[in-house]
Formats: C-alpha cells, structure tokens, sequence
C-alpha cells in the first residue's frame, strides 16, 4: 500500500512537472540567451578597453588597473585555473555550455575572431597576438600614466 502511495505521488508529479517547468526552462533559456549575448558586447569592450584605453586622460587609471586586474589573472589565477584564466570567459563558458555549445575554443580571442570572421583561425597564433596585445597595451599604459614621474625623475638624474 505504502509502495503504491509513493509511485502514485511520483506519476502525478512526473505529469504535472513537464507542464509546470515549461514556462521555467523558457525564462531560463531566454535568460542564457540574454547572457550570452551581454558577455560577447561585454568582454569585446573590456578587451578593446585593454588595448586602446590608455589613448584618453580621463580613462588611463582605469586602463592601468584593468591590465593589472587581467595580468594578475593570466599568471596568478593561471596558476590554479591554467594560464591565460579570464573569470569572463569561465562565465561565458559556463552559460555558452548550458545553451549547448560545448566545443568553445580555450581562448575568448579565437572564439570572437572566429565568430565574427566566420574563419577557423590559428589558434597559436591568435594567442601570440593576445598576449603581445597586452604587452603593447601594458607598456603604452604604464609610459603613459607615469611619464611625468619617469621624466622627473630622469631630469633630477641630470643635474
């Protein structure tokens, strides 16, 4: 008797939860769809932020603080999630295999290149241009925000 309770407890939960969950998978999946699409607008903006922020005044503190934010988490958090670790791209992933894309390439540069191209690009070569994108970025930020403390410092040398 008990046992017949229990599967009968189960057959109605089985036959009213696919219709209640339908509604909730929908707002999931619009939800991922949503995210999906956030983190490709956001994660392409703070990449070209890294690369071409140091350009403006108003914006070369923030660029030098995300260089390091992205620095530390290349080799630090590399360390123990792999080198190269961005939380944006672990994130994006994370939704991007909910959505059922599970072959992501293991850098987000490839992944937009590619999106955006349409091409499968190198991807030793889209890392090697990655990572001298940074240089280039980090050397361009740092001579920007401390040339006044580098040429005062040179010009006191001098004298």
């Amino acid at each position: 008797m008990r046992i017949d309770g229990i599967c009968f407890s189960l057959k109605r939960q089985i036959t009213i939860l696919p219709y209640q969950s339908r509604n909730y998978n929908l707002i999931i999946w619009a939800m991922l769809q949503f995210l999906d699409t956030f983190f490709i607008f956001f994660h392409t903006a703070l990449i070209l932020f890294n690369l071409f922020g140091w350009i403006w005044k108003k914006t070369r503190k923030a660029n030098f603080l995300l260089l390091m934010i992205t620095l530390f988490s290349w080799t630090i958090l590399g360390i123990w999630y792999g080198m190269g670790y961005c939380p944006c791209t672990d994130w994006h992933w994370q939704v991007r295999r909910e959505l059922g894309h599970y072959d992501m390439p293991a850098s987000y540069v490839k992944f937009l290149l590619d999106y955006f191209t349409g091409q499968d690009i190198n991807p030793a070569l889209i890392d090697a241009g990655t990572v001298l994108g940074l240089v280039l970025a980090l050397v361009a930020s740092t001579y920007t925000n401390f040339k006044k403390y580098f040429m005062n410092k040179f010009k006191s040398q001098n004298k």
